[in-house]
C-alpha cells in the first residue's frame, strides 16, 4: 500500500479528472484503473485511483522516481495520440500537479500515513492556488503540527504538499467519513481555537483560488517491492 511520507524521494504527482455525469465518471475510472493494473513505466512507482464523491471526477495520486521519468511517460506517442484524446473526450478539465510531500500529520501522532482502498477513507483534495511569492508563507501556515485537530471526531489525517510550479499548495487529507468531515467544514468559527481561526484568516488572504473536492479510494498498485 503507498505511503505519504516528506523527504521519501519520490515525485508526487496528481492526475485530476473533472467530468458531467456519474455515467461519464464509471467510463473513466474503468479506463484508469486498467491504465494502473498495467502500468510498467520506468521510474513508477505507485498509483492510487480515487472516484469524486460530491461530484463526478476522478483523481490519481502518482509516485514517480524523478521528473525526468514523468517526462518520458507523457512524451510517448502512444500517451500523446491515443490516451490524450480518449480522456479529453471523457472530461471537461484536466490537471497534471506536479508536487513534493511537505508534512504529514496523523491523528496517533506518525508522520506518514498509507493510501488505499482497504482503509475506507473520506479522501478530501483541497487545490489552494497562490501567487508564487507567498506559497512558502502559505506552505509554513498550513504544516504547522496542530494538536486540536487530532481532538476533532472523524479526522485521521492531513498532508501538506507543494506544487513544484510555485502556484499552489495541496492538502491531501483522509477522514471517518462524510458526515465528520461536514461537521468540521461547517463548525462556527467562535468554536475553532484562536490559533486555527488566526491560520485560517491569514491563509485566506493569500490564497488566489481554491477548489475541493471528496472522494473514496477505489484502487491501487505499486511496482514490486515499493512501499513508499
Amino acid at each position: 500500500m503507498p505511503i505519504i511520507e516528506p523527504e521519501n524521494g519520490s515525485l508526487t504527482v496528481f492526475n485530476l479528472f473533472n467530468t458531467t455525469d456519474s455515467e461519464k465518471q464509471a467510463t473513466l475510472l474503468d479506463a484508469m484503473r486498467g491504465i494502473i493494473a498495467n502500468a510498467n513505466y520506468p521510474g513508477w512507482r505507485s498509483s492510487t485511483l480515487h472516484a469524486g464523491v460530491a461530484r463526478p471526477c476522478a483523481a490519481n495520486y502518482i509516485q514517480w522516481r524523478s521528473i525526468n521519468d514523468l517526462r518520458e511517460r507523457y512524451e510517448g506517442e502512444n500517451f500523446k495520440h491515443n490516451t490524450v484524446p480518449y480522456f479529453t473526450e471523457l472530461t471537461t478539465s484536466v490537471h497534471l500537479l506536479k508536487t513534493e510531500v511537505v508534512s504529514v500529520q496523523t491523528k496517533d501522532g506518525a508522520a506518514r500515513t498509507e493510501i488505499g482502498p482497504d482503509r475506507g477513507d473520506l479522501t478530501v483534495i483541497v487545490l489552494m492556488g497562490c501567487d508564487p511569492k507567498d506559497q512558502g508563507e502559505l506552505v509554513s501556515l498550513l504544516e504547522k503540527p496542530d494538536d486540536w485537530m487530532r481532538q476533532v471526531p472523524g479526522y485521521r489525517s492531513h498532508s501538506i504538499l507543494r506544487a513544484l510550479d510555485g502556484d499552489m499548495v495541496i492538502n491531501y487529507a483522509q477522514w471517518d467519513d462524510a458526515a465528520s468531515y461536514e461537521a468540521f467544514h461547517a463548525m462556527p468559527e467562535e468554536e475553532r481555537p484562536a490559533h486555527d481561526r488566526e491560520m485560517r484568516a491569514r491563509g485566506k488572504a493569500l490564497l488566489t483560488s481554491r477548489e475541493s473536492n471528496t472522494y473514496e479510494t477505489v484502487f491501487t498498485q505499486s511496482v514490486e517491492g515499493y512501499a513508499s
